[in-house]
């Protein structure tokens, strides 16, 4: 590795020369190389995600066209085989790289609606895995909901179909409970994924559109919040106010985001909130944001340490 890279800044050095740069020095460029290698790691690791999110799709397209083989005798849903073979590609990866765990399992309902409420990271990886766990071992699909830019990005569509991830109005919500599935939302969406930071304050903006759905389906809200999702990926903290005028502007995630490093990563999953039907949606709003507070105040050491949370990995 050392010497290809020793040819790689001697190609470099001619090249500079060529172009009329003679006086450069190659230990100048060995150095430089070796300096700025970090910087450009930690930006190009959170590209790591999206392609095992293409290899999830691509895993989907074989099984949903070779479904004979990968569904469950005991199931009519095609998708099943497909979600089961995806869920612990994410299950393994999750083991692997952050050492995953789930506190509070015994609170996610074996049947009935649920509405699971969560800090949103940078990069919502921690759901990802969330959602791997209660499918390989509670059996149960946590249908989520996601920023309709997201249905916009080419070869996504086998994924957000297999695991029925959505857009979300509150009527549509309401019906998925209604049904009797989980359901995942975060209030603070990409706002707070991409303008948070390793305070992990909630940026809610008085968003009451989940309280709104759980009071109308009449179901538990759960509490969820994951030790560490902030030191695994951050976005860019620096230009803040231009990134937030810029996200108002066009709503589009273009705050850059680096990171990808191993850190410890530990969903806590709090007690439901059961339904009270005496209880207003804003009401209900502050209790859930009370709860993800208290779940956060009780685990997660703030500010966030990217070195102390590897420490907590090793």
């Amino acid at each position: 590795m050392f010497n290809k890279t020793v040819e790689f800044l001697i190609i470099l050095h001619h090249i500079i020369t060529w172009i009329g740069f003679e006086d450069t020095d190659i230990d100048y460029l060995r150095w430089l190389f070796v300096l700025l290698s970090p910087l450009v790691a930690v930006f190009f690791l959170p590209a790591i995600i999206l392609i095992l999110l293409y290899i999830s799709s691509i895993l989907i397209v074989i099984t949903k066209h070779h479904r004979r083989i990968f569904r469950k005798p005991i199931h009519d849903d095609p998708w099943d085989g497909c979600r089961g073979l995806t869920c612990a590609f994410w299950d393994g990866t999750s083991k692997f790289w952050h050492g995953y765990e789930v506190v509070g399992m015994e609170n996610i309902p074996d049947k009935g609606g649920a509405l699971l409420v969560f800090y949103h990271g940078a990069l919502p990886i921690d759901v990802y895995y969330m959602v791997a766990k209660i499918y390989l071992y509670k059996e149960r699909l946590v249908r989520s909901v996601a920023d309709r830019f997201v249905f916009k990005t080419p070869g996504f569509g086998p994924v957000l179909q297999a695991f029925k991830v959505k857009p979300g109005t509150i009527q549509s919500c309401t019906e998925i409970l209604e049904g009797g599935n989980l359901l995942a939302i975060a209030p603070g969406g990409v706002y707070e994924a991409l303008l948070g930071d390793h305070y992990y304050e909630l940026l809610w903006k008085n968003r009451i559109g989940f309280a709104k759905v759980a009071v109308n389906a009449k179901v538990p809200v759960i509490p969820v919040f994951t030790v560490n999702v902030r030191e695994t990926f951050r976005s860019v903290q620096f230009f803040k106010n231009i990134w937030k005028w810029l996200y108002n502007r066009t709503r589009l995630p273009i705050v850059p985001i680096y990171g990808g490093f191993p850190v410890k990563l530990k969903t806590i999953v709090g007690k439901p909130i059961e339904h009270d039907p005496t209880s207003e949606p804003e009401e209900l709003a502050e209790k859930v944001a009370c709860a993800i507070k208290k779940i956060r105040d009780e685990n997660q050491k703030i500010p966030g340490s990217i070195w102390r949370a590897l420490l907590e990995r090793l």
